[in-house]
């Protein structure tokens, strides 16, 4: 699928551009694997693949606990939508093919 691979990204937050990397894979419209960002690595759940839109969640721990909501459209070697946090709102993503 287009989704599969690595990953870097740039998130654009209150605190300013925070980069992650992702390792992906979709398999019949699930989409699993790992976001890293500052030293810490978790495993995405509820994760969703369906032809170029993706979607998928992840937990941290810094600055504070915390659930990430991505949404997002892959086009070639690029990635970028919108990461909602919680109840501060949404800001956007973008990345391109590690």
């Amino acid at each position: 699928m287009a989704v599969d691979g690595n990953w870097n990204i740039t998130m654009s937050t209150p605190m300013g551009d925070r980069n992650a990397t992702l390792s992906l894979k979709s398999a019949g419209g699930a989409l699993t694997g790992t976001q890293a960002a500052e030293g810490n690595s978790a495993d995405i759940f509820d994760g969703k693949a369906n032809g170029d839109d993706v979607a998928w969640k992840v937990s941290i721990t810094n600055p504070m606990p915390l659930t990430l909501e991505f949404t997002g459209k892959v086009s070639g070697d690029s990635i970028s939508g919108e990461m909602g946090i919680g109840p501060m709102g949404s800001f956007p993503f973008t990345g391109t093919r590690a």
